[in-house]
């Protein structure tokens, strides 16, 4: 048997006795950091085709935070402002992302929620772990969903909390589906610690960064993910970046701030 021959016998070998690292459905894959996202760098080089290889449940933002980001049984939606939900090509290009294969574990059962704060608690109730991340998908009938998204930024870009004030919110009402996950408080900086949740329509046709909601009693289903893997940019732009001192904005929910409403 030739040298190489034998390398090719090895490797395979080492393949099959060797356990894997990760579990399949239980790693969280990030691109880019929240902090970086806040400081406004808007651009990543990773595109939604490479993106779908590490997971096919989460939410992100598209480059110049042109459209929320949901990728939803492994198809890519972005909700623009107004919310109006497109298909992105695999070509397009994100600046942040959470996901992962998504397989329930458990499920936590709702009654009547009547605000984003009220499923937060219930849902957090049936986590067993606050130091754990989770992916959640709940199907469901919603009396009311506010959502949000931006309008393109163009270059020199603003941090994420003035760009906050031009939030577009939308409101929907009926069945549809969020789209959520939860990092523990520790992630701070690195993640978005907390709930965060995207909405889409059933027919897939709205949505967006949801701000509140009220919901018929529906089931959670949740995905416990015990490994988190972030990957950094590779640009100039993350590496002047200087995350080294107080973190900036509001975070992505922009409650607080001035919107404007369709």
């Amino acid at each position: 048997m030739g040298r190489i021959a034998r390398a090719l016998w090895a490797a395979l070998l080492l393949a099959l006795l060797v356990p894997a690292t990760g579990r399949a459905g239980d790693v969280l894959f990030q691109y880019s950091t929240f902090d970086a996202l806040q400081a406004g760098l808007y651009e990543g080089s990773m595109t939604l085709q490479s993106l779908k290889f590490q997971g096919d449940f989460g939410l992100g933002f598209l480059n110049g935070l042109d459209g929320e980001l949901t990728l939803l049984e492994g198809q890519a939606y972005s909700a623009g402002a107004g919310g109006k939900v497109s298909i992105p090509a695999d070509a397009t290009r994100f600046s942040f992302a959470t996901v992962s294969f998504f397989l329930t574990d458990r499920t936590v059962e709702l009654g009547r929620i009547e605000s984003l704060a009220a499923l937060n608690r219930a849902v957090r109730r049936g986590l067993p772990s606050a130091n754990l991340c989770y992916a959640i998908r709940i199907d469901g009938n919603f009396s009311r969903v506010e959502t949000r998204a931006f309008p393109r930024q163009k270059p020199p870009y603003k941090p994420l909390a003035e760009a906050v004030g031009q939030q577009v919110v939308t409101e929907f009402s009926g069945p549809g589906t969020l789209v959520g996950c939860f990092l523990p408080e520790f992630s701070e900086g690195m993640s978005m610690p907390g709930f965060h949740w995207h909405f889409l329509t059933k027919d897939r046709r709205g949505g967006g960064h949801v701000l509140d909601l009220a919901l018929d009693p529906a089931t959670a289903r949740v995905d416990t993910l015990h490994d988190l893997t972030v990957r950094l940019p590779d640009d100039r732009a993350f590496d002047r970046l200087d995350l080294s001192g107080k973190r900036a904005g509001n975070g992505p929910s922009g409650k607080e701030t001035p919107v404007t409403k369709q």
